[in-house]
């Protein structure tokens, strides 16, 4: 297999964190009961299953297949795509697994041209591969910690969700 160019070796460390705060956030979360999962904790789409299932959507479901494929299937950020709590896990892991062998079968060059797709509405987009990618990543960070957040709120502090905890296990 050929070396990675600087991008691809930047976006795989990426998806490598990705799957592994997935595995986290979901072990980090199994304790939780069925009420407190799913009741309102004023996250930003209201309770844990609500955030998982926008995860779902946003990275795996719409984003993926706008990389992979350049189309945006109609789906709604704040659906309910799985009401079941172990096989919206079991996606969510899923999902994350992909991201690796996707990058990493990209040309280098790809990572400086543009993501061309199109909207759910029909409307054609055009933007920075790179940045678009990075923003992909940075979402589901961003609801992984709110996620922690909550988990730190109900008495069940998962310091380990951290992205520093991360990276200095990898150091």
């Amino acid at each position: 297999m050929a070396a990675l160019s600087p991008w691809q070796a930047h976006f795989v460390q990426l998806a490598r964190y990705n799957v592994w705060a997935t595995q986290q956030l979901l072990a980090a979360i199994e304790p939780v009961n069925e009420f407190d999962y799913r009741r309102d904790l004023r996250l930003f789409f209201k309770s844990i299953h609500g955030t998982l299932n926008h995860l779902l959507v946003g990275e795996h479901m719409l984003w993926q297949r706008r990389f992979a494929r350049g189309e945006s299937p109609k789906l709604e950020l704040d659906m309910e795509v799985e009401p079941e709590r172990d096989r919206l896990a079991q996606a969510l892991k899923g999902g994350a697994k992909v991201w690796e062998p996707l990058i990493a079968s990209w040309p280098a060059e790809r990572f400086d041209g543009k993501l061309n797709y199109t909207t759910t509405r029909g409307q054609a987009m055009s933007l920075p591969f790179a940045a678009t990618l990075a923003h992909v990543f940075n979402h589901g960070t961003h609801h992984r910690g709110q996620i922690s957040a909550a988990l730190t709120m109900l008495g069940q502090p998962a310091p380990e969700l951290d992205l520093v905890f991360f990276l200095q296990q990898t150091a």
